[in-house]
């Protein structure tokens, strides 16, 4: 019964979030957001843009380090769900506790960012499941934040960062909207499992780098490379070499093969200076 479960899920997430008849706009209105469609899968964004969070001199933009996101997909025989929560101090036991309540296994609790206040700390977790079950125990999670909901589409705002640039020195192209450009990256070439099946990247081993521009001779930046141990110690050296902060390095997963490091950073500097150092940093990751 859980294969057949599994394999009618893998047939509606194989058609777009948007399908008519599919789930994903019910679990959106559990969660009170819209689905985007993803490679083998569905996501749910739900920005903090309840926070003012700043670095130094630098406001953080929600989407450049302070979206929350809940994403759906199969793994072997199961539906899950997998993503991470942005939460304040005052939250975190809040959330812990109804994640634990609802069944939902957290698989990492840390920083991404340093000196950021106020300062605000990252739950990855996964579950397993019915969607709608599992997205109206997240419902549960979400309302002990303060994330806004519902989630409105983000108004197109007038680019101000040079797209091109960041495009043409990452070698890949993006999405960008006001001052935050962003570009996306799968680094890893082994298959990663969990209990013996693999996972989509796009829940729990894509590389996100987020640019955000401060003024027109300034950009910072940050987000993370998922990679394998053999390739930690190169992508510090090409970070640090780039003149950019390596802020954490941890796992987001339990149990996979081959283990995974999560390597974030924040660069800051004239945007060709911080995406060259970017860009030694994903040569050196593969």
């Amino acid at each position: 019964m859980k294969l057949i479960r599994a394999a009618a899920t893998l047939l509606l997430l194989a058609h777009s979030a948007h399908a008519q008849g599919a789930p994903w706009d019910r679990v959106g209105r559990v969660l009170q957001a819209p689905p985007t469609s993803i490679t083998g899968g569905v996501r749910y964004n739900l920005p903090r843009a309840d926070l003012t969070v700043r670095v130094g001199d630098v406001v953080v933009a929600p989407a450049l380090a302070l979206v929350s996101w809940v994403g759906f997909g199969v793994v072997g025989p199961d539906t899950v769900v997998m993503g991470d929560l942005v939460v304040t101090a005052k939250e975190l036991r809040g959330v812990l506790a109804q994640l634990a309540a609802d069944g939902i296994a957290v698989t990492a609790v840390h920083n991404h960012l340093v000196g950021e206040m106020p300062h605000v700390t990252y739950v990855h977790y996964e579950g397993h499941g019915s969607p709608l079950v599992l997205a109206e125990g997240l419902a549960r999670v979400l309302g002990r934040t303060g994330v806004p909901r519902p989630v409105r589409p983000a108004a197109p705002a007038p680019v101000s960062i040079d797209t091109a640039l960041v495009f043409r020195e990452l070698g890949a192209r993006g999405r960008a909207n006001g001052a935050v450009v962003q570009v996306g990256f799968v680094l890893v070439s082994d298959t990663v499992r969990l209990r013996g099946h693999a996972v989509p990247a796009a829940l729990a081993y894509g590389t996100p780098i987020n640019v955000q521009a401060v003024s027109a001779s300034r950009a910072v930046a940050t987000g993370d490379f998922a990679i394998t141990a053999a390739r930690v110690d190169a992508v510090l050296d090409a970070l640090a070499r780039g003149g950019i902060t390596a802020t954490a390095v941890h796992s987001h997963l339990v149990g996979e093969t081959p283990p995974l490091y999560y390597v974030h950073f924040w660069g800051d500097g004239p945007l060709a200076d911080v995406v060259r150092g970017l860009r030694a940093a994903l040569d050196a990751a593969r």
